[in-house]
This record gives structure tokens, sequence and C-alpha cells, in this order.
């Protein structure tokens, strides 16, 4: 196994072994532990699950689409045959409809048909978040200017966290900060999540952050170093346990399979002339074995 494979198997085991089951608005309960932290090394090995397929296009477009393109515009997505954001997208006449857990008057946790109006000129998008904060404050155009000519700085901290803009958010920022330092040559950097759905938003969150930070690497003329990541909430829906234990089971009873490559067009030099159509003619994910896919169904 990959050592990727093996860390977020461990992780998996961990929740179902000493985990607790909770409500949560979706509806459906999650099995949570408290907290969690990993680390990878990008210089040894590129992150992408082998126990399961990855749909790893659609993970790198989405990374694409908040930090190269900054758009929270989800038709731009659905262009490219990505539909991950379709049930948070704000519809034509401005308003978002969902059905959610909410606290009654006594607190406790009761299902009801929402519909929040975030006016006609945020339809088609999930709201101020993600790509929107990125644009605004122009985060990756500090990030890279930094690194270039400032690499020992201490403050380089790009937070997806922004209090102003959380009420006109459909869905805050669950991977909201990355914290980056250059050292012995290398960019290292720290991912803080508050929120995981650990089957479905975890191999999509890893593999698209290590491709970011390899980018970031390679525009700047450093090599990838260690991805730190940190979890607050890290959890597994009961209606996805079936699906976990499955991939247990191959993780333990299937052959090894190795893990796969990155390669970045090495005539690229600027973050933002990467091609970003659904082709991906300058990022490609080479080598890639896996043991096929398992199926997880999304909880809103």
């Amino acid at each position: 196994m990959t050592k990727w494979d093996k860390e977020y198997l461990k992780l998996c085991k961990t929740i179902l072994e000493k985990g607790v089951e909770v409500k949560n608005r979706t509806g459906n309960n999650s099995i949570k532990i408290d907290g969690y932290y990993f680390e990878l090394d990008l210089s040894e090995e590129f992150p992408v699950l082998t126990t399961k397929q990855l749909f790893f296009k659609n993970a790198i477009l989405e990374m694409l689409w908040i930090y190269q393109v900054q758009s929270n515009d989800v038709r731009w997505l659905q262009e490219r045959g990505v539909h991950i954001w379709d049930e948070w997208k704000i519809d034509s006449d401005g308003k978002w409809r969902a059905t959610q857990m909410i606290p009654d008057e006594n607190g406790n946790l009761v299902k009801k048909e929402i519909v929040k109006n975030f006016g006609k000129n945020m339809a088609h998008t999930i709201g101020t978040a993600y790509g929107f904060i990125v644009k605004k404050y122009k985060l990756i155009d500090k990030l890279i200017d930094t690194i270039k000519n400032n690499p020992t700085d201490r403050r380089m901290v790009i937070s997806l966290w922004q209090d102003e803009f959380l009420p006109t958010a459909v869905l805050p920022s669950c991977v909201w900060s990355t914290e980056w330092n250059v050292c012995d040559g290398k960019i290292n950097f720290w991912v803080h999540q508050r929120s995981c759905d650990v089957p479905l938003g975890l191999p999509f969150n890893v593999t698209q952050y290590a491709v970011l930070g390899n980018m970031i690497a390679h525009v700047t003329g450093y090599k990838p170093g260690i991805m730190r990541w940190s979890i607050n909430d890290p959890h597994i829906y009961v209606n996805q346990v079936d699906g976990i234990k499955e991939q247990i089971r191959r993780g333990e009873e299937l052959g090894d399979l190795p893990a796969p490559e990155l390669w970045l067009n090495p005539e690229i030099k600027n973050f933002y002339d990467f091609d970003n159509s659904q082709e991906l003619k300058d990022i490609k994910v080479l080598k890639y074995k896996h043991h096929g896919p398992i199926k997880f169904k999304i909880s809103q």
C-alpha cells in the first residue's frame, strides 16, 4: 500500500473503533472523533488513494477553480463536467433551497425545508466563499510574491475563513486555512480543516492540496516538502460505513499498488498559465492504478 493509503485507512479504523455517533444538520448521523493529525512528504510520494478510485481530475479542477480561477460560480465547474458543488448552488432567482436539521426552540434538531435569499447577483454561485475570498484578498498573489521575495517570512497564511462573509456563504470553507513555510530549499505547509467527511471529502482534499503545494513550489523555484494536515472534526456518516469497511478490506486483502506520479509542465513558470480546461494539459497524474470505485452518498 502507499503511505497515503496506510494513513487514510488508519484514520478510518480509528473513527470506527473509537468514534461516537452524533446527530448533525444533515439528518444523517455521523461517527466522529475529536481531532486528527497526519503528515505526508510530497518529495517521497504523490498522494492519491489506490484502495478506491479517485476521480483526480475533478479534484484538481475544483482546486484550480478556487485558487487559480478564484471563482465561486458553479457553472465553471459544470462546464468541465464537475458537479460536486451542484447541491450548494444558488438558484437563478437568488435563493438556495435545502432540507436540513435545524434546532427548534428547545434545542432539538428537527428536519425543515429551508430557503435562504442571497439575491440574484449571487445566482449560480456558492455565495461569498472559497474562490470569492481568494480573489478579494489576492491571497495567492501575496503568497507567491512573499515566497519569492521574502522566503523567511513567518506570516504566510491563507485564510478562507473571513467572518464578514460567512453570513453570505452557502457553505463556509471546510478546509479553511493553509500556513506556508520555506525551509532547506523546500515548500512545507499546514492544512487546517474544521470539518471533514472522511469517505468523500478527504481523498479529494488531500490530492488537490498536494497538487497546489507542488504548483506553488514549481513556480517559486523550490522543491515540494512536507504537507501537514490537521482536522478538527473528522467523521464518517452512518450510511458510509459499509463502503469504508470494504475499503479497509481491500487494504488488508488485495495486493499493494504503487503510488502514482504527478507531472507538471516544466515550461509553465506562472501559476495562472497552467491549463484549466477539462483536459488539464499541464497537470497530469501518471501511472495511476486502483482497486475500483466505491460509491458514497453525499450528506448535504
